[in-house]
């Protein structure tokens, strides 16, 4: 009689009744499981719990994405952890299905070059927006990028009155698809 593991048993995570292949594929199994449930990026530490101290998480996560090759979609390394996602090549084809039209994330022009600023600038006062954009950032465009999650508040600012500053959160990585800020597009200052 085969009995059912329960689950309130501890989870054998070194899996040493198992040959090293079987074991290498029930930890790949494992983590692809993990990120495959979760609806946001899974961090290192979180897959680190499923699999045995003899683990190497980055070749077991490089097996997975070898083994999606050819796939529509991917494991991708996405704000500090990994998540699925359908490979861009196929954008088109989800948006036509889903009837999601061209901008899914409904950003105004002025909303994206603020994020774009905050981005590369950050942190960042008003004062600083208002220098690179030759205005005032009004604080309901402001208030609607925190609501939103993809900036929050810096540093105080060493300037005069110690204002506020904005600096870009894990939310606005998983929308733009960045692994971290280091992975932004180089900006024009930089490449000239």
């Amino acid at each position: 009689m085969v009995r059912m593991k329960t689950d309130t048993e501890p989870l054998d995570r070194e899996l040493a009744d198992l040959q090293p292949g079987p074991r290498w594929r029930e930890w790949m199994n494992r983590i692809e499981a993990v990120i495959f449930a979760s609806s946001r990026p899974v961090d290192r530490q979180a897959l680190q719990r499923v699999v045995g101290q003899g683990a190497n998480l980055d070749l077991l996560i490089a097996d997975i994405q070898a083994g999606l090759a050819g796939k529509p979609y991917e494991v991708a390394a996405v704000a500090g952890g990994w998540i699925f996602r359908t490979r861009p090549r196929y954008a088109s084809a989800i948006r036509a299905a889903a009837d999601l039209g061209g901008d899914a994330h409904g950003f105004t022009e002025e909303e994206l070059a603020v994020l774009c600023a905050v981005a590369y600038h950050q942190p960042i006062d008003r004062a600083g927006l208002a220098d690179i954009f030759g205005r005032q950032i009004s604080r309901d465009l402001l208030g609607r990028l925190r609501y939103r999650g993809l900036i929050a508040n810096g540093p105080k600012s060493p300037g005069p009155g110690a204002p506020h500053t904005f600096v870009t959160t894990p939310e606005f990585l998983l929308t733009f698809d960045l692994d971290s800020l280091r992975n932004l597009p180089q900006s024009a200052e930089e490449a000239g």
